[in-house]
Parts: structure tokens; sequence; C-alpha cells
């Protein structure tokens, strides 16, 4: 499932008419490359989460006869191709958050089409560059563990405010056995220096966890609350995924990932580089 529910309102006032997961990193949205990761995971089933405001969402991973038609009859065969890929890619579905209640009211929205099955989280805001998809990388490990695993990566000490941060003990190279998660802690309160990101495989108790969290700042429900509560249950892992991320719904993360897509690709690098 991917939650694009979110205001974006570090996007303003772009994201006022425009969802920030519809933002361009070069000519393909920021919301195509996660559903790209999904798709290259080996995940068939795709749910976007949505709220008021999101349409443009649905419409580009839908049919457009009349674009077609006019790529078709102007010969741009290479453009109609792209596009009628897009709306081929897999089986999404759409639910949408009423309210923007926070993130874990975003993941329990889809217990019913998720049911008792173990599931995927990829944020619909983060770009992971990985020769293993990041998400397929916690997959794997979940095959191993059948537990919850979340992805995370060591932060700056000017960054810690900015995540949740894990307490725990590495039990193999780069796989850590998760004692606390504390969200947004100080630096002074802070356990240490990995923070999560935004990929997460869970078991299906998260949603009761969900249920039973109560509401903190702004009335949201913090999955990271909810995360704790489910370590009272079952165990949770984290692992230090291998790639690269971009924050892309964060301004600089964002120009950090065109600047960097922009320069693999054979018709810009030469001009970019030298721009740059």
């Amino acid at each position: 499932m991917i939650p694009a529910a979110g205001l974006g309102t570090r996007f303003l006032p772009a994201t006022k008419s425009m969802p920030k997961e519809m933002l361009p990193i070069i000519d393909k949205t920021i919301i195509q490359y996660v559903v790209e990761e999904a798709i290259a995971s080996g995940i068939e089933d795709n749910i976007i989460i949505t709220g008021r405001g999101k349409r443009a969402i649905e419409d580009y991973f839908d049919t457009s006869p009349e674009l077609e038609s006019h790529l078709l009859q102007n010969e741009k065969y290479e453009l109609l191709r792209e596009v009628k890929d897009i709306s081929s890619l897999v089986d999404v579905h759409y639910i949408r958050q009423k309210e923007p209640k926070g993130l874990g009211d975003a993941v329990l929205n889809a217990e019913k089409h998720v049911g008792d099955e173990p599931f995927a989280v990829l944020l619909g805001d983060d770009i992971v560059k990985a020769e293993i998809p990041c998400i397929k990388q916690l997959m794997n490990l979940f095959d191993r563990y059948n537990k919850s695993i979340i992805a995370v990566e060591e932060v700056t000490k000017e960054k810690i405010s900015d995540y949740g941060i894990i307490k725990g003990g590495e039990i193999e190279e780069s796989i850590y056995f998760i004692e606390d998660i504390i969200e947004k802690p100080s630096v002074e309160e802070t356990p240490s220096n990995i923070g999560t990101v935004g990929r997460y495989v869970f078991t299906s108790e998260i949603f009761d966890c969900i249920k039973e969290t109560p509401q903190g700042k702004g009335n949201e429900i913090p999955l990271t609350d909810a995360i704790r509560m489910l370590m009272e249950k079952e165990e949770v892992y984290a692992y230090a995924f291998k790639g690269k991320r971009y924050d892309a719904g964060d301004k600089l993360g964002y120009v950090k990932a065109i600047v960097d897509f922009a320069l693999e690709r054979g018709e810009l690098r030469a001009e970019i580089e030298g721009y740059l």
C-alpha cells in the first residue's frame, strides 16, 4: 500500500492544487517511481491511499484516450508507448482517507483489503535507488523472520528530530532487533542515529495496534506509536537497506533527486554537468 493522502504543506503553494506525489522528477512523477519499485519487487496488487484533491493520481494511472489518439495521429510512437505503459503497469486500487489523520490512520484504511496477510507500505514521497528494490530487500528478510521489518538508515545530527529513531542491537550485519522507537526525538534524547524511512513490511497485527493508538498532535495517529505497541506483542526488526534514498517530499531532497536522475540521462548529462 502507498499512503499518498498528505497535504504536502512543505511544497505550498504548488501543492494547493497538485498532489506532491505528482511532482515530476524530470518527466516521471514521484509516485510512479514508487509504484515501479513495488512492481519490480513482485507486488501485483497496489493500494494507494488518497485524499481530497488527489484525483490527479487516479487520472495518471488511468488510460487517456484523447492523448493517446493525439500521439498516434502525430506519429509520436515512443511517447505513446510510455503513456500506455503507465496505465498498464499493475492493478491499482484507491481508498480515500476522509480526514488527514496521520500515517497510522492512512495504513488502517487498507485493513479490509489486506485482511490477515502481511503487506508492504511504501511512502509516496520517498524514492529509493537500489540494485535490489528496497521493499524487496525487506520482503526477503520477512520470509526469513516472519516478523514486521522496517527500513532504516543513518541520519545526521541535524536531521534526528525529523525521524522516528530506533533503539536496538545489531543481530546480524545491517539487521537490528528493535527495543524501542521514538518519534522525532531531540538530539539530547535520541537513543541512536538510526532513523526509519518510508519502507515497511508489516504483519496484520499492526492494524489492531493502530486502533488502540491514541491520537496525538493535530489529532493524527502516529504510525511510530502503533509500532511501539506492536513490539509488545511480537518482535519487530529493522534493516539498514542497500541503496540511496531521496526524501522527495522535502525541497532539498527533491532537488537532489532531480539533479542525480538528470545526470543519468544521456541526452542531459553533458549539459547538466556543464551548468553545475
